[in-house]
Order: C-alpha cells, then structure tokens, then sequence
C-alpha cells in the first residue's frame, strides 16, 4: 500500500530472535487490553490449504512442501530457510508483501492509543525506523535453545542453525528502544510488561497531542 497520511494508533514493534518469548510477552500485553497484529499469525493463515500465497510458494520452493491434505510442511519450510540463504530470500519476497499489506489494514481498523505490532525479523529486514518504537525481547543463548528443543523437538544441529540464521543480540540491541531479558524464569515478566504499558500509554498520548497532522502507518 503506498504511503498516505492515515489515522492510526501509536505502533510498538516487538521484536526478538526466535526462542525469546516473544509470544509469551504479547500475550501479556494483550492481557492488559493492547490490540495486538503478529505478523506470524498473519503469515499463517496467508498460506492456508487453498489460499493462493501457498501456490505461489509451492511453485517457487517445491512440491514436497505439502503434506497429503495440501497443507505446508512448517518444520520442513523451516529447515530450509535456516540453512539456505536463497530460499529465504525468496520466501521473504513472496511473504512480505502481503504480510505487510494485511498487518497495515488490521492497524488502520484499531482506535485503541496504541497497538503491539509482531515483527520477528525487524532487525533482519532493516525496517526499524518506520516504526514508532521498539521493543526487543531478549533471552541468553541456552534460555533459546533450550525452549526450542522442548517446544518444537530441534536438534542441537538445527538449533544451532536456526540461531546462526538469525541477527545477533547486538544487532537487535542495536535497534531497540526497550528491552525485556526473558532469560531463565518467567516470574517477573507481568511486573515488567505492565511498566511498559504504563509507559506506552504515555508516550501515545504525547504522541498524538503532538501530531499536527495524522501519521503515516509504519509497516514498510
């Protein structure tokens, strides 16, 4: 969707590399009423058996890509994307697009202060800036791997990939306005999320009494 100016809440970007707890943390903040538009919960059902963006990466990236219900293999899709270069970039080429295109109309329908926008390779695709502010979920290298194991059976060679695949924690530091350290246990994590909203309200609300003129929506 080109840019215009447009009506649109304040947007959080959260970000953070894959085992942070990412989910864990906007299920939170949804808890305490954000609206929340997860990019992954949009690539998902973007490439439901039957749904043209499947075609296009079936085409593109293989048959064997679908199991005998016409459903995508994700475990194979993502071993393939962590180990291959190309097939990543190609699948970010046919995704992103349309990920972005549905997560800028899902913004434009709220009229909440402020929203949490799910981007897990903000720091990858470089698009931080058009962002109001960023949030990194971080957690330390065994915390990851140890939930990823548990959580979608990896092997130590695949997590090792999967983590090599990824941008460091520096670079995603880099870009980030807050941080939640999700290493280890979970306990503080509510404390800590019901701060930063605290402190989103606040900054929506600055935001908005200083905007002369409605806001661009910071997806691309």
């Amino acid at each position: 969707m080109a840019a215009a100016d447009v009506k649109r809440p304040y947007v959080v970007a959260l970000t953070g590399g894959i085992g942070s707890g990412k989910t864990t943390v906007s299920d939170l903040f949804a808890e305490q009423g954000v609206p929340i538009v997860d990019t992954d919960v949009i690539a998902r059902e973007l490439v439901a058996p039957g749904q043209p963006l499947l075609a296009s990466i079936v085409s593109a990236l293989g048959q064997e890509l679908l199991d005998a219900y016409g459903r995508l293999k994700r475990r194979k899709l993502r071993e393939m994307i962590f180990t291959s270069a190309e097939t990543r970039a190609t699948l970010e080429s046919l995704m992103h697009p349309r990920i972005l295109e549905e997560a800028e109309r899902q913004i434009l329908a709220l009229t909440s202060p402020y929203c949490i926008l799910v981007i897990p390779l903000l720091a990858e695709s470089g698009n931080h800036d058009s962002t109001d502010r960023v949030l990194v979920v971080d957690a330390d290298t065994p915390s990851r791997a140890e939930r990823l194991a548990a959580r979608d059976g990896m092997t130590r060679s695949q997590i090792e990939a999967a983590l090599a695949a990824q941008a460091s924690r520096d670079e995603r530091f880099a870009i980030a306005d807050d941080i939640i350290d999700n290493s280890g246990e979970k306990s503080s994590l509510p404390q800590k999320v019901a701060a930063l909203h605290q402190r989103y309200l606040s900054l929506a609300d600055e935001w908005r009494r200083s905007a002369d003129e409605p806001r661009t929506v910071p997806c691309g």
